[in-house]
C-alpha cells in the first residue's frame, strides 16, 4: 500500500459531495441540545427551534415579503414528486445537464394527470436552461451535483420557476425573487443529515398548491405543498422530524450568518474549487470535466484523469490513507475524482488533497 506522508495529509479528510462533512463545532452544538433529543415535536422546545430555522433562513436567503419557509421529510427527492402533485398544473418544462435534473424531468413525465414535460438536455459537464414554451412550471438545478456544472438562475416564461438548490444551497448566493421555489435538502452545504426538504416559496406558488390541491386532483397528504405550508406555519412538519437533523442545521445556519452570508460562504467555496481546477490544468494527467470555466461550480470539482491513471486505484488509495468519497458520480461510468468543496471543508484541506493525490499518482 503507499503512503502518504503524514505531512501531506489534510486535517480532514472528507471530501464527500454528500452527506457531506459536519464541522465539529455543530457536533458539540448538538451534544449541548441533546435534551431535544427524544422530545415531542408538537412541543413547544422543538417548535422553538424549528422557528429559528426558518428565521435563520429567512435572514440569510433576504427572503421578500409573502414568501415562506416551508419544511418536510423526504428530502429533495421526495420534493420532486410533490412539485408534479401540488404545483404543475398541466405541463412543466425542465433543463436536464445531469443525473438530478433528469430524475426531476422523469417524475413528471410519468404522472398520468399532466402533459408530456417539455425538455431540454445536453451533455453531462455543460449546462443548458429550459426552453418554457407553453409550459406552467420551468425547472432546473442551481448545481448539479452529479457533474459539477453550475447553471444561472433567473426567471424564465411566465411560468412558475423551481430551481433545485440541494448541493448550491448554503453555498452558492442566489436572488431568491428570481424564483417561486427554492428547494434542497440539507445534507451538503448546509452540514446536517438528509432526509428533511427545505423550501423558499413564493405567494404565487402558495396560491398554485392551494388550488390544485384543494380540487379536484387525488393528492396525497404526505405531497401536498398546502398540508406542508400550512404545518411549517405552525413551526411544525406534518410528520416526525430527525431533530439532530434540524439542531445541525441550526447551528450551520449561525454560522453562516456569522461568516459573513451568502456571499461569505460562496468566496470561501470558490478558493477550494479554483484551485481544484488550477491544479487540474497544470498536470498533463488531469482536466477539468467542465469545459466551460463560466459553468464550473463552485461547491463541487470534477477532474477527469487521463486513460493511463487508474481514478478507481487513485481514490482506493486515498481512503486507505484516511481521505474519503472522491468518487465520481457512479452513473457517469466516467475516469473521475469528484471533490465535495462545501463551506465546512477548508479550503487548506482541499490544497493538502491535491497534493496527496499528485504523490499518489507519481508512485502509481
Amino acid at each position: 500500500m503507499i503512503v502518504i506522508p503524514q505531512e501531506l495529509l489534510p486535517a480532514d479528510g472528507r471530501f464527500g459531495s454528500g452527506p457531506a462533512k459536519v464541522r465539529a463545532e455543530a457536533l458539540e452544538y448538538l451534544s449541548m441540545r441533546s435534551d431535544l433529543l427524544g422530545t415531542s415535536h408538537r412541543q413547544a422546545p422543538v417548535k422553538q427551534l424549528v422557528g429559528a430555522v426558518q428565521e435563520g433562513l429567512a435572514e440569510l436567503y433576504r427572503l421578500p415579503d409573502g414568501h415562506e419557509v416551508v419544511l418536510g421529510n423526504g428530502g429533495a427527492s421526495l420534493f420532486w414528486d410533490m412539485a408534479v402533485a401540488s404545483l404543475i398544473e398541466r405541463r412543466s418544462s425542465h433543463a436536464v445537464f445531469g443525473e438530478f435534473t433528469r430524475k426531476f424531468a422523469t417524475a413528471a413525465g410519468k404522472a398520468p394527470f399532466l402533459e408530456p414535460p417539455l425538455v431540454t438536455e445536453s451533455a453531462p459537464g455543460t449546462v443548458v436552461l429550459p426552453t418554457p414554451g407553453d409550459a406552467d412550471v420551468v425547472a432546473w438545478a442551481h448545481n448539479e451535483t452529479s457533474t459539477g456544472a453550475a447553471a444561472s438562475v433567473r426567471r424564465i416564461g411566465e411560468g412558475l420557476v423551481l430551481v433545485d438548490g440541494t448541493s448550491a444551497a448554503g453555498g452558492m448566493d442566489v436572488e431568491i425573487t428570481e424564483t417561486d421555489v427554492y428547494y434542497f435538502a440539507p445534507q451538503k452545504n448546509f452540514s446536517s443529515d438528509g432526509g428533511l426538504f427545505i423550501a423558499l416559496v413564493s405567494p404565487a406558488a402558495l396560491e398554485r398548491a392551494g388550488r390544485l390541491t384543494r380540487g379536484d386532483r387525488w393528492t396525497p397528504e404526505m405531497l401536498n405543498l398546502d398540508v406542508a405550508a400550512a404545518n411549517s406555519r405552525k413551526q411544525q412538519t406534518l410528520n416526525t422530524p430527525a431533530l439532530a437533523t434540524l439542531l445541525l442545521l441550526e447551528d450551520q445556519i449561525n454560522w453562516l450568518i456569522e461568516l459573513g452570508g451568502l456571499a461569505a460562504a460562496e468566496a470561501r467555496c470558490r478558493r477550494s474549487t479554483d484551485h481544484v481546477h488550477a491544479w487540474a490544468g497544470q498536470r498533463d494527467w488531469a482536466t477539468p470535466f467542465v469545459a466551460e470555466p463560466a459553468h464550473r461550480s463552485p461547491v463541487v470539482a470534477t477532474v477527469d484523469l487521463a486513460d493511463e491513471i487508474d481514478a478507481t486505484r487513485v481514490i482506493a488509495t486515498l481512503r486507505a490513507n484516511g481521505i474519503v468519497d472522491v468518487d465520481p458520480y457512479r452513473a457517469l461510468g466516467r475516469n473521475q475524482l469528484r471533490i465535495g468543496c462545501y463551506v465546512s471543508v477548508d479550503p487548506e484541506d482541499v490544497k493538502a488533497l491535491t497534493a496527496c493525490i499528485d504523490h499518489v499518482v507519481e508512485r502509481l
